[in-house]
Parts: structure tokens; C-alpha cells; sequence
């Protein structure tokens, strides 16, 4: 359970006050020179949608690296499930999905890039990460790869990941307890390279009836298909010092939405375009 993991995050703590030696060594290797940043847990949320109602409260940044050791893919399961839930809740996206990919790619948590960055989904750094990262082979050599301090901070930015990137969108539309078509939509998203992605995920599912975990959300009440959203529609003429960034920051929108809705191919704006914005309206 997600309480296991806190209480493990408590330990350490008090272990590393008391002067343990072993603890203190392990959090100088973790935190080496390549952190250019503390993750915060709450990064990317705000030009993502989620229910905030929903959203699970994670722990404060711990400051060090922690590491959670997991015996077996039962117990990964028992550890995550209820995290996977609270994200199915908030985000749209099934748990047995998210429980499924975090077992394929972090080897239930025992695979050497986890075991080195708290990373159990595999993504990669991108541009514009500030977090902490580390390297490691795989598509090609030494690729990078975002770190986290806490295991449940890369359950939460695998949410964020999927809910704020315009080519993983159209996953959205999907019934949020149909984990077939999911795992199929990832694989034609990009979301990986291996063709038998989609049937290892539903394999995975199947094996460990992670679809029990969805029917679980939706026994209580949640609404399995995205509900039409009505947008309040508006424009905006550019004026002199005006960017994207700034735009998209005073409306509150986010910059990918305004070059789709205006089909700009760059970031290039002229004094005088009027440029076309929505927003979700709240009447």
C-alpha cells in the first residue's frame, strides 16, 4: 500500500537523523552532480486537465534519493494499486493501464533504471525537464531519463505526461475502462517502439486482473466516457513585446492548443495577427 511506502520514507529519515552510515553513503551517490533540479510534485499540472478533487495527496520532497525494494509483482501491485486508482480518478486514466506499463517497464520495480532513478515508466528527460535525471542505455546509448526522489512522484508525472501531450490526446476519448483499446492507442502514440507493446500490457492486465482495479473506480460512481466540453471562444490581436509563452500564460491556455487552433508551424507572431483561443467554459 501507499502507506508502506510513506512509512519506509519515515524510517529513512529517522535512520539518516540518528547518523546511519549506510543511509548517509547511499544519499550522496544518489544525489550526484547531474541533479539540475528538485522535482516538485506538482510540476505540469497547471495546463493539464484533472479532476482536483481526485488529486492524491503525495508526499513532501523527501530531499534524497529513496529507494523502495519490492519482492515480488504481487507486491508492486499491492503497493501502487490504490495510486493508480486515485489517477484513474483524476486524470482519465485506467488504473490497470498504468499498473500495467509501470510493471512492464520498471520490471515491477526491480529493473536497474528504477532501481537508480525511481523512474517506472521509462520517460525520458525531453525538453524542458528541470527535474533530476540519469543516464542509461536504451534505444541508444546513455539516453537520458528523468529521476525522482520518491517512487510515487513518477506515478504522478507518468499522469501529467500522458494528460498534458496534444499526441497522446485521443486517448482521452477512449472509455476509461477499456484497457485494450488504451494499450493500443499508447503503441500508435509512440508511447514505445515495440510492436508487441499493446499485447504485453493486455497480457499483464489479464494475468493479474488489473482490470478488477477499474471496475473498482467505476463501481463508484465514475463517469467511464469524457463528458463534451463547451469552450468559450475569443481572439486576440498581438501586439508589440507579445509571445506564445505570454499568451498562452495570461489566458491560460496552453501554447501547443494555440498554434493547433491557428495553424502556425512556428513560434513567429506579427503585430496586428489576431489569433483565435478557447477556453472550457464554466457556465
Amino acid at each position: 500500500m501507499i502507506n508502506r511506502i510513506v512509512l519506509i520514507l519515515f524510517s529513512g529519515i529517522l535512520l539518516a537523523s540518528c547518523g546511519a552510515k549506510k543511509r548517509t553513503t547511499a544519499a550522496k551517490v544518489d544525489t550526484s552532480k547531474k541533479q539540475v533540479g528538485i522535482y516538485k510534485p506538482n510540476t505540469g499540472l497547471e495546463n493539464t486537465k484533472f479532476n482536483k478533487s481526485e488529486l492524491y495527496p503525495l508526499p513532501e520532497e523527501p530531499g534524497r534519493f529513496i529507494r523502495y525494494e519490492v519482492i515480488s509483482t504481487q507486491d508492486y501491485i499491492a503497493t501502487f494499486s490504490e495510486m493508480a486508482q486515485y489517477e484513474m480518478k483524476a486524470f482519465g486514466i485506467p488504473a490497470s493501464i498504468t499498473l500495467a506499463q509501470g510493471i512492464l517497464e520498471s520490471a515491477s520495480g526491480r529493473g536497474e533504471l528504477t532501481r537508480k532513478t525511481n523512474n517506472h515508466f521509462g520517460i525520458k528527460c525531453h525538453t524542458g525537464w528541470q527535474g533530476d535525471y540519469d543516464f542509461h542505455d536504451d534505444d541508444a546509448k546513455g539516453e537520458c531519463f528523468r529521476k525522482y526522489n520518491h517512487p510515487m512522484y513518477s506515478f504522478r508525472d507518468h499522469s501529467i505526461f500522458l494528460a498534458s501531450r496534444t499526441r497522446y490526446r485521443f486517448l482521452f476519448n477512449y472509455r476509461r475502462d477499456d484497457y485494450k483499446k488504451w494499450a493500443y492507442g499508447l503503441k500508435k502514440a509512440g508511447y514505445a517502439t515495440d510492436p508487441k507493446y499493446p499485447n504485453k500490457l493486455i497480457s499483464l492486465i489479464e494475468r493479474y486482473n488489473l482490470d478488477a482495479y477499474d471496475e473498482e473506480v467505476v463501481s463508484s460512481g465514475y463517469d467511464v466516457v469524457r463528458k463534451p466540453k463547451k469552450y468559450d471562444v475569443f481572439t486576440h490581436v498581438v501586439e508589440k513585446g507579445d509571445t506564445l509563452y505570454a499568451i498562452a500564460k495570461k489566458y491560460a491556455v496552453s501554447i501547443d492548443e494555440i498554434k493547433r487552433l491557428n495553424n502556425l508551424s512556428n513560434s513567429q507572431l506579427s503585430i496586428g495577427q489576431v489569433l483565435n483561443l478557447r477556453k472550457v467554459s464554466t457556465n
